[in-house]
């Protein structure tokens, strides 16, 4: 009885109140700007006394702030729920099955839906991204990659047989797929955002998912446009699950990459 109390009550608070503009953009700085302090300030800071290569101490300062951002969906997630139930967290946040729009009917078939955004997704990132980013290096030539960001640094001769690095990589993408980035903007905004974006909330999370990533400005106009296949069926279909399987190929394809340095196929 306590625990259908609780979900009645996440039904309400999803379907009837939606956030603010301000109480969305307070959201976004509170994901954003922590990480724009750890690439531009607390990492030129550390890199001279860190043990670890510059990209390595960079990939963990990004990783620590993308567990800043499941700490504060969990405390918004409290404050609006006043429980961290899972199937509480489940509901508010769409991690269910695809919904169809018009019956509102959960249904895995809807999942085919997926593959489409794949493949847009996959025509965006590896063939028009490098167009879609060119005007940024042609109008602000001083918004490019520091040395300790740019991660293709870590594909050298040294990496072969170091397996801690797939530690490292599994952690950043639980944070960056699913418990971070996911949590905060798909799951915590994306379901209270149409009270003033209407139809266009998903639009608008695309936007602000691109503009969140201050901490690599040269990457934005590209990452904008390919968060559209991410959250286009996210809120189509009411289901996270689809947007976390769509950004988390990307991490699929990077696992791939880092197996082929540790293996000492790269060179």
């Amino acid at each position: 009885m306590i625990e259908t109390g609780i979900l009645k009550t996440v039904a309400i608070a999803r379907d009837e109140e939606q956030y603010s503009l301000g109480k969305i953009l307070g959201i976004w700085a509170l994901g954003a700007l922590p990480m724009a302090i750890l690439a531009y300030i607390v990492a030129p800071l550390i890199i001279p006394f860190s043990p670890l290569p510059a990209g390595f101490t960079y990939w963990c300062l990004m990783i620590a702030g993308m567990a800043w951002q499941f700490v504060v969906s969990l405390v918004i997630i409290y404050r609006e729920l006043g429980t961290l139930n899972l199937k509480a967290i489940f509901q508010r946040t769409w991690l269910n099955l695809p919904r169809d729009p018009v019956t509102q009917r959960p249904s895995p078939r809807l999942f085919w839906w997926v593959v489409p955004c794949l493949f847009l997704s996959a025509l965006i990132n590896l063939g028009l991204a490098n167009y879609l980013n060119a005007p940024v290096a042609w109008l602000f030539p001083a918004l490019k990659a520091p040395g300790y960001a740019d991660m293709s640094q870590l594909a050298g001769p040294q990496y072969i047989g170091q397996w801690w690095i797939v530690g490292i990589f599994l952690v950043s993408s639980l944070l960056n797929y699913f418990l971070g980035e996911e949590f905060l903007f798909r799951g915590v905004l994306l379901p209270k955002m149409k009270g003033v974006f209407g139809r266009w909330d998903w639009v608008a999370n695309a936007a602000l998912f691109g503009l969140y990533h201050v901490h690599k400005p040269w990457a934005i106009p590209g990452l904008i446009v390919a968060s559209l296949a991410i959250t286009w069926p996210a809120r189509r279909f009411q289901s996270n699950w689809m947007a976390i399987i769509v950004h988390g190929v990307e991490g699929v394809l990077t696992l791939i990459l880092i197996l082929t340095v540790i293996l000492g196929l790269s060179s």
